[in-house]
C-alpha cells in the first residue's frame, strides 16, 4: 500500500516499529545520497549511467585491468571517505541504541552507519575500511592509503609484496561474504518488521533478503523513491526522501520512550 500523505505514513510506521518484537532495517544507496555519495541507478546521476559495471567494477576488471578499476573507484572512494553521516544514518543508529532496531543490514560500503554510532551492522557488500593483498593475503587499513589515492591517484600497493591491494568490497562476479549473508538471513527470518530504506531492490542476491521476512510472516515497509519488485507485497510504501521519513520516526519513538 502506497501512502501519499507523509504524516499518515510516518505515524503508521512509528506504531509498527514501537510494537514490533524484532524490527530490522535494510538500507541501500538512497540513504547515503544526502551525504553526497552518488547512487548507482538514478536516471542522469547514477554511476552506471556512465560506466558498464562489468568493465570497471567486476572481479575480472580488478584482475586484468586494475588501472581501469581504480580510475572508476577513485571519485567514489573520495566522496565516501570524506562524507559524514546524515540525519537518517544518525536516526537509525539512535533507534538501534534504544532497542527498537535489532540490526541494520546494508548494501552500502561507506561505513556511515558505524560512524553514526550503530554497532550491529551487517555489511552485505563489504566495506572500504580495509584492503587485502590477493598475493600474500595481508590486510591493511584503508586510512594509510586513501589520501595519496584520492588526491594524487597513487594506487594502493602491498608494502610486503608490492601487488595491488583490493578494497574489501564485493565486486560483480564475486560471492557475498558467507558470514554476512548468513547473519542477514537470520535477522530477516526473525523479523516481524523489515524496513527497507533507500534500496531499489535490484541487486541480487541482496534483493532477495526481504523474501525471507515475508515467508516467515513478517511485514515489509519500503521507503525509497523508485519502484521495487516487492511493492505489491509491502504493507506500506513511502515514496519520500529518507530525510523526511526516518528522522521524524526516530524523534517520535525516542520521545515516546523518554516519557
Amino acid at each position: 500500500m502506497q501512502i501519499n500523505d507523509i504524516e499518515e505514513g510516518i505515524q503508521k510506521v512509528t506504531e509498527w516499529i514501537r510494537t514490533a518484537h524484532y524490527a530490522v532495517a535494510l538500507t541501500g544507496a538512497g540513504i547515503s545520497t544526502p551525504s553526497g555519495i552518488p547512487d548507482f541507478r538514478s536516471p542522469g546521476t547514477g554511476l552506471w549511467e556512465r560506466h558498464n559495471p562489468l568493465e570497471v567494477a567486476s572481479w575480472r576488471a580488478f584482475r586484468h585491468y586494475p588501472h581501469r578499476f581504480f580510475e572508476w573507484l577513485r571519485p567514489l572512494a573520495a566522496k565516501s571517505w570524506r562524507a559524514s553521516p546524515n540525519p537518517a544514518h544518525i536516526a537509525l543508529a539512535d533507534l538501534q541504541k534504544a532497542g527498537y532496531l535489532k540490526a541494520i543490514i546494508t548494501q552500502n560500503i561507506d561505513n556511515l552507519h558505524q560512524r553514526a554510532g550503530a554497532t550491529r551492522v551487517v555489511e552485505l557488500h563489504g566495506s572500504l575500511r580495509t584492503l587485502t593483498c590477493l598475493n600474500c593475503q595481508r590486510q591493511y587499513e584503508t586510512e594509510a592509503f586513501i589520501e595519496p589515492f584520492v588526491t594524487e591517484g597513487t594506487l594502493p600497493c602491498c608494502p610486503n609484496c608490492r601487488a595491488f591491494l583490493k578494497p574489501d568490497i564485493v565486486l560483480f562476479e564475486e560471492m557475498l561474504p558467507t558470514e554476512a549473508w548468513e547473519e542477514a538471513l537470520a535477522h530477516c527470518k526473525k523479523a516481524d518488521l523489515l524496513f527497507v530504506i533507500g534500496s531499489s531492490l535490484e541487486v541480487m542476491p541482496a534483493a532477495q533478503i526481504p523474501l525471507y521476512t515475508l515467508e516467515h510472516g513478517g511485514r515489509i515497509v519500503i521507503n525509497t523513491l523508485s519502484p521495487t519488485y516487492l511493492d505489491r507485497e509491502a504493507a506500506l510504501i513511502l515514496r519520500q526522501d529518507v530525510l523526511k521519513v526516518i528522522p521524524p520516526i526516530a524523534a517520535r519513538l525516542l520521545g515516546h520512550r523518554s516519557t
